[in-house]
């Protein structure tokens, strides 16, 4: 039987173990960046920046648009490097 003395955890309350995310402004628009470490990453995805393979068990972000235009379809798998190095490029250049 649970404790009834026991304080109720309010419902909005984010877990410990869910990733980081967060927004970030840069020349191409504003995105929404999470972080998802090596071990829940189950399958091999393709980095958009050095198109190689990012394997399963590497830690990496997962990107999309951020605001009503962003949606499941438009998510992508970046190493950490390379989505910097996106951010740090002026717009026109690759």
């Amino acid at each position: 039987m649970p404790r009834a003395n026991r304080p109720q955890r309010p419902a909005h309350t984010r877990l410990r173990s869910a990733a980081h995310v967060r927004a970030e402004t840069a020349a191409d628009g504003e995105w929404v960046v999470r972080s998802v470490a090596g071990s829940s990453s189950g399958k091999s995805y393709r980095c958009p920046g050095c198109d190689q393979l990012i394997p399963p068990g590497v830690a990496h972000l997962v990107t999309w648009p951020a605001g009503e235009y962003g949606s499941v379809a438009e998510r992508r798998h970046w190493h950490a490097p390379c989505w910097a190095a996106r951010a740090r490029r002026r717009p026109g250049r690759r």
